[in-house]
């Protein structure tokens, strides 16, 4: 008679965890490669070419001076009168004032100490009213 030796297979209950960091490293660089990443859009900005130089009447522009405590003083044209508001009310004034004046142009001077946050509430204030000719400006006489 013969022997045979059979050897018998264990079946393991074992998950192999060998591939696994792989497995990781290919799915982390597929995501890093196919993730489309959205560009914050901003307030759009139209430079005029340069040497270009266009009068514009006062009673075309509303002058909005920033201060450096983030009042804003508004002033009409070459009016002496000043009105001070905060920055969430130049939304409601800015509509109310291009109804009257559909070429009107909104020239914001900024204090030069003044934390930028106060111009960007500003322009954020002009853009949701639909503001579309803005002129940035820093304060000289203050």
């Amino acid at each position: 008679m013969a022997v045979i030796n059979q050897k018998k297979s264990k079946v393991s209950d074992e998950i192999p965890t060998a591939s696994m960091a792989d497995i990781a490293f290919l799915l982390l660089i597929f995501f890093l490669v196919t993730t489309v990443f959205p560009k914050d859009k901003g307030l759009e900005v139209v430079l005029p070419e340069e040497g270009e130089q266009v009068e514009v009447s006062q009673n075309n522009i509303l002058h909005l001076i920033v201060r450096t405590d983030g009042v804003v003083e508004v002033k009409r044209g070459e009016s002496t009168s000043i009105q001070q508001m905060r920055a969430d009310d130049i939304e409601t004034l800015w509509r109310t004032e291009v109804t009257q004046n559909p070429n009107l142009i909104a020239a914001v001077k900024t204090h030069p100490d003044a934390p930028h946050e106060y111009m960007i509430d500003v322009l954020d204030a002009l853009q949701l009213a639909g503001a579309e000719r803005i002129s940035l400006q820093i304060l000289e006489d203050f």
